[in-house]
């Protein structure tokens, strides 16, 4: 057996007005499912990004406890001809590219951060599977 793909995965945010506000605006992703305090859930291509409050998801009730401390990380996928375009929307919406990242082995990675502090990053999949 093996698993063939991510279908959901989460980060963990301390304002989920704000991460949606972030989530929606600067990324584009379409909001899904909430509960006002617990989560906001978004749809990214054919998986799903979930935003919990970690204070409300390590004594929870349906699925077994979870949370982190401090800030997580996250790639989405970008393709190369379109960086010049991403580096000027992030600006464009006041968002701060912490380091651009030109990788040996090929692909580029642009990092940047959530309001909650976040380190997400914009990436060539040229990074992890040179024939793409």
């Amino acid at each position: 057996m093996r698993a063939e793909r991510i279908l959901e995965t989460c980060l963990y945010v301390d304002d989920l007005d704000a991460a949606e506000a972030f989530y929606t605006r600067v990324l584009g992703l379409a909001l899904i499912g909430q509960d006002p305090a617990r989560h906001r859930f978004f749809r990214c291509g054919e998986g799903v990004l979930l935003l919990f409050n970690p204070a409300l998801t390590v004594a929870d009730g349906k699925a077994p406890p979870h949370g982190a401390q401090g800030p997580g990380h996250l790639t989405f996928a970008m393709a190369a001809s379109e960086a010049p375009a991403w580096r000027a929307w992030l600006r464009e919406q006041g968002v701060a590219i912490e380091r651009e990242v030109g990788w040996p082995g090929g692909g580029l990675s642009l990092y940047f951060r959530d309001p909650s502090g976040n380190s997400l990053e914009l990436a060539t999949p040229s990074l992890w599977f040179p024939e793409a």
